[in-house]
């Protein structure tokens, strides 16, 4: 929240007129350069996270390669001016770091004569996998900064884990039971992009992400909440 207000306060200027938006230096004012030619973004990220509530025991991390391109010129929305961006990105590293397995956990389901228990082996400890998010819509603030573009998106992705995710039921292979191997991820978070010279920018993000497999499995635990911090460096063309 405290990115997206810093955005929103950011976005209190006005779009430059197109004599000085034609005669502004790019090497000088990068931040400009880059709204102005509404670029393409290309570049690697790291991200590390930690799960919230019942998974507050869950670590994770990711990484890979993003893209996107601004799509728009300027739009005047009071403090929330900018431009809309689309991206995408994908992860060939997902790892999740779960409690070790327990051969002899406590399962609810429901039952005739109300709620049952029993007990059975759960699985645990790290799991592989791949992500892929399609589909990235991201809002860049207008800011009068040289260097600081901040921004705040939505997003939704999927990912394909080696083994069922997350951690529950323990199932022979290729059974019925358990979660699922494919999880779907909504999202959302704030960030900024800090240009260190022309084209070339540090990024940081916070994203809210949501895992949950839309019930593909029998059973969909899924992560309600965790907390994901992204770094990564970007080139603009």
């Amino acid at each position: 929240m405290l990115i997206v207000m810093a955005g929103s306060l950011a976005a209190c200027a006005e779009t430059p007129n197109g004599a000085a938006a034609s005669g502004r230096d790019g090497d000088s004012d990068p931040v400009a350069q880059v709204r102005d030619h509404q670029s393409w973004e290309f570049g690697p990220f790291v991200n590390g996270g930690v799960g919230l509530g019942n998974r507050d025991n869950y670590g994770f991390l990711w990484a890979g390669v993003q893209g996107g391109k601004v799509m728009t010129p300027v739009l005047h929305a009071g403090i929330f001016t900018g431009q809309f961006e689309l991206g995408a990105n994908i992860m060939p590293l997902w790892q999740a770091y779960t409690p070790a397995p327990n051969p002899e956990a406590t399962f609810v389901y429901p039952c005739p004569t109300g709620t049952c228990y029993f007990v059975g082996p759960q699985g645990g400890g790290t799991f592989h996998g791949v992500s892929l998010t399609p589909v990235i819509f991201r809002w860049n603030f207008l800011t009068k900064s040289k260097h600081f573009q901040p921004w705040f998106q939505g997003a939704g992705g999927l990912i394909y884990t080696t083994h069922k995710f997350p951690p529950d039921l323990l199932v022979p292979h290729g059974t019925p039971g358990g979660t699922s191997v494919f999880n779907f991820t909504p999202q959302g978070g704030g960030g900024f992009h800090w240009f260190t010279r022309p084209k070339r920018s540090i990024d940081l993000g916070v994203n809210a992400v949501h895992i949950s497999s839309a019930s593909l499995g029998d059973r969909n635990p899924g992560v309600n909440a965790s907390i994901q911090v992204q770094v990564g460096y970007t080139w603009w063309k």
